[in-house]
């Protein structure tokens, strides 16, 4: 168990913990984009990701699954982020979860 307890490592362990949702394929998209790419964003787009994880599972579920997109520009622009990854990233990180 990582017994680190800076700033960063507890604000990456509550990002983990409202990356998971009550609905798998919202784990499935959101836990290995926290985990792979996360820290390659810049500042304004971790914001929008922290942002984003505040949002209902069912808005998140429509955005995720490219039924309607966020009004927002910075919203939209992180959602689709995040569906590029899942298309593009080893879908053997996905079965590990």
């Amino acid at each position: 168990m990582n017994d680190d307890t800076s700033f960063e490592a507890i604000q990456r362990k509550r990002l983990y913990w409202h990356s998971r949702r009550g609905m798998w394929e919202l784990d499935m998209l959101l836990i290995p984009f926290l985990e792979q790419r996360y820290d390659s964003l810049n500042a304004d787009d971790q914001a929008t990701f922290r942002q984003l994880i505040a949002e209902e599972d069912q808005d998140l579920f429509g955005w995720l699954m490219r039924r309607n997109w966020p009004a927002d520009e910075a919203r939209r622009r992180i959602v689709k982020m995040i569906v590029t990854h899942a298309e593009t990233v080893d879908s053997a990180v996905y079965r590990a979860l």
